[in-house]
């Protein structure tokens, strides 16, 4: 694993973790880094919802199965997940997009969704 500072937040702040059960980030480090061995650009931090898992199986992005050999434990509803912010577009785009927690989702995603829309799907904490 890289070592590289922390990214900043789509709010401007440090990024928070994401999820550490299970474990998520692209450097399984539980935040939603990106750095430059991630092409596919996990920046957004979502809550899983059976709608949008639904969607990435039926798009040939299986979530839900368990791949012990990459280390991926499979997904289930309410799970938290970085999500390739491409992917999450896609699934905003069907009527799918699951709900974002903004202090953990990468500002890199803004290269990919406006702050708008990302603010109008955040799952509001505390």
């Amino acid at each position: 694993m890289e070592n590289f500072e922390p990214n900043k937040n789509v709010l401007g702040e440090k990024i928070t973790p994401c999820s550490i059960d299970p474990i998520t980030g692209f450097y399984r480090d539980g935040h939603c880094n990106v750095g430059p061995d991630d092409h596919g650009c996990h920046a957004i931090c979502c809550e899983l919802t059976d709608d949008f898992l639904d969607f990435n199986k039926a798009t040939g992005n299986d979530l839900t199965t368990p791949r012990p050999e990459y280390g991926f434990p499979g997904l289930k509803a309410g799970d938290r997940w970085c999500i390739c912010a491409a992917r999450w577009s896609e699934a905003h785009a069907a009527g799918f997009a699951c709900p974002v927690i903004l202090k953990a989702t990468s500002e890199a995603a803004l290269t990919y969704v406006s702050k708008s829309i990302l603010e109008e799907f955040a799952l509001l904490e505390g």
